[in-house]
């Protein structure tokens, strides 16, 4: 292949997170047409505001500017940073070519970050939303499969080993409610995000001061009404060249944290199918392994790892570049930027409509979890042996060394002979515990506690408000490509 010759996508690298992962919708929200054309949009909204402020820029300019807000000529464009090496004068020139009337007036008084902090913050805010509508959705999910099992008794663990039962739905509380803390999280983040607007080159608004002739009040009104022109009611009080990267690291804090609690639920998944009690869905036709086909490997949960693993790395990188930004801005922010940002938000939504389809479709086997239960149960039941022997006179310290003993060859019995747990019939066998009545049958659901109304509370509480506020909004695609 020459220098000369065309790149084909099938001899260079296309990004996974497109190909592969992220939803239709997120992938062309930072698509390069919905960027430029946003670009144009704020070409439009400046220029409409400075008319509507008194600069002469005619209506017939602005109707040619918004006539072809929508039809890029992106090849002519990418000529044009060929050889100017700035992609916003590029783009400048470019619209300028479709608009020869406006050209004058198209870009007047304002900065490249004009455009691409302000067209950031419209692909923030609107990629936000997405985020919050599937962890909306995926929350939804989640909290009709713990109603659904809100009193099947299943082991509690605590350092991986076992502990008091829970239930089903009660864990499946835990995983939702770092959800929720995720979603309220998300929603600050929408409401604290603002309009970088028009600042001008170091933030000092001196171009646009100049254009007003010194009129203060109106370099004012020019801010407040370009933000608004673009959806915001607010500005950030004040930047220099660029909005706070702060901004940045705050963002990618938040999208990280939903990607620590889906990591924790995946692993949670992955364990539980390993126990054979909750497997994730899998389709007729699905394969687990190459080599070995029986295998049913939990595949959405382990990519949902891989993938938020990858999320909780790049937290560091905003951190950093608002950490390094000298003086009024450096422009070693630009290329991480265009690496983070978007694909945080890709990987998020890619690991959320997984989640969302495992959660949809959950596969509970009760028996094994009844069976896995059952044999740690009479460990269990202890508490309550001992609580009735010292009622009827017994010395709790004596009984608790007596059931520690037992329990130790117990333990030897079942994991190195094999043999069933005999705990009852050890302690019913010892005079230690002879004023007990041993005929009672154990019942799951009297060590579960609080479990099953816990659930009920928390979908009232917690989960009922975001149904209700996210009620009327589209549903959002959940397929899963690969």
């Amino acid at each position: 292949m020459s220098e000369s010759d065309p790149i084909s996508t099938e001899s260079t690298y296309q990004n996974p997170l497109i190909e592969r992962y992220a939803s239709r919708e997120m992938a062309t929200l930072w698509g390069p047409e919905r960027r430029f054309q946003t670009w144009r949009q704020l070409w439009i909204a400046l220029a409409e505001s400075e008319q509507e402020l008194g600069l002469p820029i005619s209506d017939a300019q602005l109707e040619q500017l918004r006539k072809f807000r929508t039809k890029l000529n992106l090849d002519v464009a990418k000529e044009y940073e060929r050889v100017r090496r700035h992609d916003v004068m590029a783009h400048v020139e470019a619209y300028g070519d479709q608009c020869p009337e406006a050209k004058p007036i198209i870009h007047l008084g304002a900065t490249s970050c004009f455009i691409t902090d302000n067209a950031d913050v419209i692909l923030i805010r609107d990629a936000l939303g997405l985020i919050a509508r599937r962890l909306a959705a995926t929350i939804d999910a989640m909290g009709r499969f713990a109603v659904q099992h809100r009193a099947l008794p299943c082991l509690g663990f605590t350092h991986l080993q076992p502990a008091q039962p829970t239930t089903v739905g009660k864990r499946c509380c835990l995983w939702t409610y770092d959800l929720v803390l995720d979603l309220h999280e998300i929603q600050h983040r929408l409401e604290t995000l603002c309009a970088r607007s028009a600042k001008g080159t170091t933030g000092t608004q001196a171009s646009f001061l100049q254009l007003f002739g010194g009129d203060h009040d109106k370099v004012r009104q020019l801010e407040q009404k370009v933000a608004q022109k673009i959806g915001f009611d607010k500005t950030y009080a004040v930047t220099g060249q660029t909005y706070p990267r702060k901004v940045d690291a705050q963002l990618l804090d938040a999208l990280s944290g939903i990607a620590q609690s889906l990591h924790k639920t995946a692993t949670d998944i992955r364990l539980l199918a390993n126990r054979k009690e909750i497997e994730e869905p899998i389709e007729k036709h699905q394969i687990g392994s190459s080599a070995m086909p029986y295998k049913r490997n939990p595949m959405r949960s382990e990519r949902i790892c891989a993938l938020t693993r990858f999320v909780m790395s790049l937290q560091s990188s905003p951190a950093m570049t608002a950490a390094t930004q000298w003086m009024e801005r450096t422009l070693d922010d630009s290329a991480n930027r265009r690496l983070v940002i978007p694909q945080a938000f890709l990987a998020i939504d890619a690991s959320l409509v997984l989640m969302q389809n495992i959660a949809s479709g959950f596969v509970v086997y009760p028996k094994t979890i009844e069976h896995n239960l059952a044999k740690e149960l009479p460990y269990m039941e202890t508490e309550n042996i001992m609580m009735k022997a010292v009622k009827a006179g017994g010395d709790r310290q004596e009984l608790h060394e007596r059931i520690r003993v037992h329990s130790r060859e117990v333990a030897q019995r079942v994991n190195a002979e094999g043999k069933p747990n005999d705990m009852i019939d050890r302690l019913r066998d010892d005079p230690a515990f002879s004023a007990v009545d041993f005929n009672t049958e154990i019942n799951p659901l009297d060590f579960v506690g609080r479990a099953p109304e816990q659930v009920d509370e928390f979908i009232q509480e917690q989960i009922e408000p975001i149904r209700q506020r996210y009620a009327g909004e589209s549903s959002l695609s959940v397929e899963v490509t690969v």
